[in-house]
Formats: structure tokens, sequence, C-alpha cells
């Protein structure tokens, strides 16, 4: 349908002074802005908008387009659309466990065990962790979401000696921070964070496109004096923030 043909529909009134995508944006952001649509509500569909207002895939397409960029709503591939909440955030320098954070905003935590086995450490990761090469070491990825909407990839790696039973937990019911800072606290921690491009499994499992940049953590503890954990962490750019403060509160 032509941009002319879209005008004889319901919302005439509204592109005789804007484009049409953009009367759709702001019919989108009157519901969001009077209430009507609060946090995590769901954003009607293209198909849906397509429906209900008369327009065109290509008007809808490009009206949540704008909004996703513009932080009003958020975008999960084979999922939907959502009204936008504040970036969730948490301490740069604090080794938290990311079940309490979610928990401490009101939100629900679910976890999805995607790899948890033995395996034999690589050269990099000897180094990572003053293992032998071929030595054994436990190896974790998690998939860590938020009100149903994933917010983190936990890729571990663990020395044995400090958790044993590592590859017996339920982490389903207990995250990995959870359990080996119970069984080994941390003594010592060493943190690296950047800006990267997912690779294109990480992209599918936090429901991003492929160009969007993730905040990548990569985290290195001790106990007693001792290496015990690599972990990396990935998190969608648009959906978390890292804070840090210094100094006192006068």
């Amino acid at each position: 349908m032509t941009q002319a043909a879209e005008k004889s529909g319901p919302y005439e009134w509204a592109c005789n002074a804007a484009p049409l995508y953009a009367a759709v944006k702001h019919y989108i952001r009157e519901r969001i802005d009077s209430g009507a649509w609060p946090a995590n509500h769901r954003i009607p569909s293209e198909n849906e908008l397509v429906s209900e207002l008369g327009i065109s895939r290509m008007t809808a397409n490009r009206a949540l387009r704008e909004l996703a960029s513009e932080g009003a709503i958020v975008r999960v591939q084979g999922v939907g659309s959502f009204v936008a909440t504040h970036k969730a955030s948490s301490a740069l320098f604090d080794v938290r466990n990311i079940a309490d954070e979610i928990r401490e905003r009101g939100h629900e935590h679910a976890a999805q065990v995607l790899l948890l086995q033995e395996e034999a450490v690589s050269p990099d990761l000897a180094d990572a962790l003053d293992l032998a090469v071929g030595s054994r070491i436990f190896h974790s990825i998690l998939l860590h979401s938020e009100n149903d909407v994933p917010i983190q990839i936990e890729d571990r790696f663990v020395n044995p000696v400090f958790a044993p039973h590592y590859l017996d937990q339920d982490f389903h019911a207990i995250t990995p921070n959870a359990y080996l800072t119970e069984v080994a606290p941390i003594s010592r921690t060493e943190q690296v964070v950047e800006a990267l491009l997912p690779q294109a499994w990480q992209a599918k499992l936090l429901a991003i496109p492929k160009a969007e940049p993730c905040l990548a953590i990569q985290r290195r503890t001790w106990s007693g004096g001792q290496s015990a954990t690599f972990v990396r962490l990935f998190y969608p750019g648009s959906r978390y923030r890292l804070e840090a403060s210094s100094g006192s509160s006068a």
C-alpha cells in the first residue's frame, strides 16, 4: 500500500501534519506516557498495527524501529516488542549475584543451563587460571532472564579444587555465583570491561540483532590466594549498564 493510499485509513487526521510513521509513533507514545501501557507491556506487533490502524507493514516497521532506537520500547527477536524500563544496572566493582539484582528490582529471575560439563584446560584458560594445559576444569554456560527477557550469558570456568561438586548443582535453583561464593570465598578479583559485537550464537540467545553491541565483562577470581574461576559475562547493550561511584556523600 502506498503512503497516499494509507491516508484514507482511520488515522487520516494525523497524516496531514506529519508522516504516517510519525503518527504511529505518536499513537504508541501517547499510550506509554499516559500509563495505559506500563513498563514491560507488550506492544502490538507489526501485523497487529497493520490490521488495527490500516497502515502498511513498512510504516509499522519504521515506527517500531525508531521507537526502539530512541529507547521507548525494547524489541526482542522472536518474542515481540515491549515498553522499555530503565536500563538494569549493577555496581561496576562488585561481584553481585544476578538473581539478587533482579529480585531487588521487583522482577522475576530465571536461568537456563545450556552447558555443564568437565573439559580439558586449553592454553588460553591455562594462563587465566594458572593451571596446566590438559588438566581438568568445569565449564558452565547459563542464560539469565529478567521477566522472561534474556539479560545475561554467563560463560564460566571453575577450578575443581575449589568446587569439586560444581557439576552436581541445580543451577536453576541456585546461581553459580551464589554457590561459589559459599564454597570458595573471594579473596581477590580482576575485571576487564569491553563493548563487543556478539557472536551469532550470543545474539540468538540474547534475542538481539548481530549489530547490537554487548557489554562484556571478563572476570577472574581468587580464593585463598589461588585462582578459582574465570567467567565471561555478556549483556545486551540496550538493556544493561554498569555504575560506579567514589568518595563520600558529604
